[in-house]
């Protein structure tokens, strides 16, 4: 059962990873892009998303810029989680645009 399983992220410094993309007016019925992004924390797989973005961008920078800070937002959000946790003294974290 998955309650009795849990994740291993090693011993030393914490490393919190963002990556994420976008997919310029990937739908043709109502010209949205499509963003998604991954977080890592120590190379393993913490959180994921994709979804259709809520506004139509007017460039693949634009959307590639709308993706990149909902991913920031997701990585800060993480990373303070983490540290009100209180069980690491510190956690680096980094965001990658793909």
């Amino acid at each position: 059962m998955t309650k009795d399983m849990f994740l291993i992220y090693g011993g030393g410094e914490l490393i919190l990873e963002g990556y994420n993309y976008a997919s310029f007016q990937s739908n043709d019925d109502d010209a949205k892009s499509q963003s998604g992004f991954v977080s890592k924390l120590n190379g393993g797989m913490l959180a994921w998303k994709s979804s259709k973005q809520d506004t139509s961008a007017d460039s693949t920078t634009e959307a590639e810029y709308i993706a990149a800070s909902e991913a920031a937002k997701e990585v800060v959000w993480m990373k303070n989680y983490i540290q009100e946790l209180g069980v690491v003294p510190s956690i680096a974290a980094h965001s990658y645009l793909l």
